[in-house]
Formats: C-alpha cells, sequence, structure tokens
C-alpha cells in the first residue's frame, strides 16, 4: 500500500542553515507555491512537511510555541485573573 503512496523519492542536502531544497514534483502539490507557508510535523521517527493549510485545526495548537504563548499569556492581567485559582 505504502508504494502505492509514494509518487517519487529524490535526496536533499542540509546547507549550514539548516535549510533544504524541496524537489519539483514535492512542490507541484497544491499548496506548495513560492513564498507559501509550510507546516513541519516532527514525530518521533520523521518530519514531514505540509502546506499549512491543509494542517488541520486540531494540530494547530501543537505547533504554537511556548514563547509565542508566553508574550500572548504572560501578562498583568491574566496574573491577576489566575492568582486564586
Amino acid at each position: 500500500m505504502l508504494a502505492n503512496e509514494i509518487k517519487e523519492i529524490k535526496t536533499a542536502t542540509i546547507t549550514s542553515k539548516g535549510q533544504i531544497c524541496i524537489p519539483h514534483l514535492a512542490r507541484a502539490i497544491r499548496g506548495f507555491k513560492e513564498g507559501s507557508k509550510v507546516s513541519v510535523l516532527v514525530y518521533s521517527d520523521r518530519v514531514e512537511l505540509r502546506p499549512m493549510k491543509q494542517v488541520s485545526e486540531k494540530l494547530f495548537p501543537a505547533l504554537v510555541s511556548e514563547e509565542v504563548l508566553a508574550k500572548e499569556w504572560n501578562t498583568k492581567e491574566e496574573d491577576e485573573a489566575w492568582k486564586d485559582l
């Protein structure tokens, strides 16, 4: 079954900045256009790149970093709201 799903297998070299070039066939998938956002899903055994629009809203909170959340939640108002809990 997996063989039926695989369209192409290519290699890429990671640069010193951690960048790779996405092969043409992979970029041809809807959503992988120049300037578009890509989500990077990291699992214990693999990494997946997906067009951001294909990422389920259920997965979105997992993509938000603690640092980003801290900017929104680390306020005097939030501290006051939670102080008695």
